[in-house]
Parts: structure tokens; sequence; C-alpha cells
């Protein structure tokens, strides 16, 4: 399969590619697709890591700041993260070693975020992060 196939039909470049591998047809791989492939596919991981981080650290702000209008939905919100924060870690474990890299990034968007969802201002939030990862990830705190 040619490379024009990468950029016309992903789903069927993909599947050749895997055809091969199992064939061990190295020779007739598109070598420097899979390769820009595999370094998106953990690039997508990170992204989804600090969406997660940024959707949880929105409600954590929102129960902080907004205490008058806690619900169970921001509960179940804040517990679904945590959730899905953990299994992406458990599946990716090598995540775990740049959290300390990722949370002051999703917490830059979340205060935004929570700005924007709450009509407070800017400077109700604190400018770092007020959470450890310990308490973003404990299931009982702020809960």
């Amino acid at each position: 399969m040619t490379t024009s196939h990468y950029e016309q039909d992903f789903l069927a470049w993909s599947q050749e590619q895997a055809k091969l591998l199992r064939a061990r047809r190295y020779s007739e791989l598109d070598s420097d697709h899979l390769l820009e492939e595999l370094e998106s596919m953990g690039a997508r991981e990170r992204r989804e890591l600090v969406n997660r981080l940024k959707v949880l650290l929105t409600h954590l702000l929102r129960w902080q700041f907004q205490s008058h209008r806690q619900s169970r939905s921001w509960a179940a919100t804040i517990k679904e993260q945590r959730l899905s924060i953990q299994d992406l870690l458990d599946d990716n474990p090598s995540l775990r070693g740049i959290l300390d890299r990722q949370i002051p990034k999703a917490y830059r968007l979340a205060r935004l975020v929570a700005v924007k969802e709450t009509d407070l201002d800017e400077a109700t939030f604190p400018e770092t992060c007020p959470f450890s990862w310990d308490e973003i990830s404990d299931e009982n705190y702020l809960l």
C-alpha cells in the first residue's frame, strides 16, 4: 500500500500495516508514517490526561469557591473524573511520571473555565494549583 493510502484511507492503511507486521514483511512497511502515528499515540494519552485533569480541577474549584451551589451532579462529575484519571494512569503507568508537569497545564485551563462557568473574577482563584496530587486523586477530598 502506498503512502497516498495513508492520506486517503487511514483505516485501510492501518489494517494493511498491521497485516504486514504480522507477516513480518518489514521492508514493505510505511515506516515514516508508522513512527509518526506511534508518537502521536503518546501525545493523545497526554492530552487525555490534561483534559480530564482540567475537568476535575474546574469542578474542585467550583466546589470550593461556590459551596452554596454544590450539587450531586458536581459531586458525580468529580468522582467520574477521578475514576477516569485512575483508569488512564493504570493503563498508562508512565503518565504518573509526568503528572507534575501536566497538573499545572491543566490547572491553567481549569482556572479559566471556572471563571467562565462561575462568573467570578479570575483573581478569586489561586494563580497556581491549590491542590496536591494526593488531594486531586483522593476520592474523599472535598466531598
